[in-house]
């Protein structure tokens, strides 16, 4: 149970839907939500009280994909062809990587992305898990990690037919008893996951669909990420690939597209109309070299796009500022896009692609209490009230976090994580990291 907490003379960005930022400012906690918000101090007690001055208060930044076994790639140097294309990435990188992971890699890594995801600002991801030879507990290995870390995690076992019926239908019923497992309040929740429509058949994709819908659970799947899916959906049914997602009912105000960079005007029509959100990852866009996501037409449409990072860099400050840039670099426009929105992607737009924006996403009274105190003593220029959204964009990083609250829970306190040991999450991380960089390389 966390304790009241007062946070005070901080300079409070909410996130809410008015932008409003209140200089000098205090926000006030109990029972891990929100109670008061605004200028100055009330008169209450806390059982807590935190000085804030010179900080910046922001709501806990949303990563809306990732994949949390990706930090176990970091620095490894593999026995492979360099690939040239997308396809050749899956195939040589990541799939075998898929294929070497273990339950005990699964939990390995959910315990040390989720730590520095927590430690860079992020209070909730939303990750996919890919192991063909490790589906059965995977999920409990991974809502394990993020528990002991403290932050929020959405989870799903992303299902494939890459090697067979079988397969898929394993992913699909860990999914089902994952989510099933679950009790109400916890951290971890859970979601159904597609790996993308060029590695599944129909048959269990609308049954993916059928089953989210009992389950009021989000569904999401990698759209177009690369042009190997696009022709895939075009060879086999003469369908582009959100178009094959509409027909098989897939789109909907509870589905989030991760990706879509390869999609065109009559698709972002068909997301638009049926409410589906997109998961914008620029930075692991620009590493795989498969192109630029056209979000500035699909903000324009009304599409709801949040921010994330595909398992490569964690720290969301530093995937908002490539959002701000390559979008002005792709168009040639230097105004094709503002810091105001790329905040929102990366705080309530993200909560909302997952329904969640009545819970978390912004500073409000009656929401959970996800907070993060930004150090503000190292900006060059003036903090003001004017000028926080510029710096939050420009200036700041994952290393100014000092403070970060989850459900009211300290769960990061002087840049340091509160609620489990450092050393033991590297620790854990690089045993791991090192058996299954060997087993790669055989």
């Amino acid at each position: 149970m966390s304790e009241d907490l007062l946070i005070k003379n901080g300079l409070i960005v909410t996130g809410n839907e008015r932008g409003a930022i209140y200089g000098k400012g205090h926000v006030s906690v109990s029972n891990g939500m929100i109670t008061s918000i605004g200028p100055g101090g009330p008169s209450m007690k806390a059982d807590t009280v935190i000085d804030a001055s010179g900080c910046v208060v922001i709501p806990g930044l949303i990563t809306a994909h990732t994949h949390l076994y990706g930090i176990l790639l970091r620095g490894a140097s593999l026995n492979v062809d360099p690939p040239t294309d997308f396809a050749q990435v899956l195939q040589r990188v990541w799939w075998p990587l898929d294929e070497a992971l273990t339950v005990d890699d699964a939990y390995a890594s959910a315990l040390s992305a989720s730590a520095d995801m927590l430690l860079n600002g992020s209070t909730l991801y939303a990750d996919t898990y890919s192991g063909p030879n490790s589906i059965e507990g995977s999920l409990d290995a991974i809502a394990r990690g993020t528990r002991e870390v403290g932050i929020r995690g959405i989870v799903a076992f992303e299902m494939t037919e890459r090697h067979s019926q079988q397969e898929g239908e394993r992913g699909f019923q860990e999914g089902l008893r994952f989510i099933k497992s679950l009790k109400k309040n916890d951290l971890v929740s859970g979601m159904m996951s597609i790996h993308a429509s060029f590695t599944v058949g129909d048959e269990i994709v609308a049954k993916t669909v059928n089953e989210a819908k009992k389950l009021n659970v989000p569904i999401t799947v990698h759209t177009s990420e690369g042009l190997v899916d696009l022709y895939h959906n075009l060879e086999r049914s003469g369908e582009r690939t959100v178009e094959r997602l509409s027909r098989l009912g897939v789109l909907g105000p509870r589905t989030v597209l991760a990706h879509c960079v390869h999609v065109n005007d009559h698709e972002m029509d068909l997301i638009a109309e049926s409410k589906t959100s997109v998961a914008h990852n620029p930075m692991s866009n620009m590493l795989n070299a498969v192109g630029v996501s056209p979000v500035p037409s699909m903000l324009k449409r009304g599409i709801t796009v949040g921010l994330g990072n595909d398992g490569w860099i964690y720290d969301p400050f530093e995937n908002m500022r490539c959002a701000l840039t390559v979008h002005r670099l792709a168009s040639g426009n230097p105004s094709a896009i503002g810091p105001e929105q790329i905040f929102r992607m990366a705080t309530l737009d993200g909560a909302r692609c997952y329904g969640m924006d009545s819970r978390i996403g912004s500073l409000e009274e009656g929401k959970s209490a996800d907070i993060v105190i930004l150090d503000g003593s190292r900006v060059p220029t003036p903090l003001t009230k004017d000028s926080v959204i510029g710096h939050l964009l420009n200036t700041f990083g994952g290393s100014d976090v000092r403070d970060v609250f989850v459900g009211g829970i300290h769960s990061v306190e002087n840049s340091r994580l509160k609620l489990t040991s450092q050393s033991n999450v590297a620790k854990i991380s690089r045993e791991s990291a090192r058996s299954l960089w060997s087993r790669l390389n055989k």
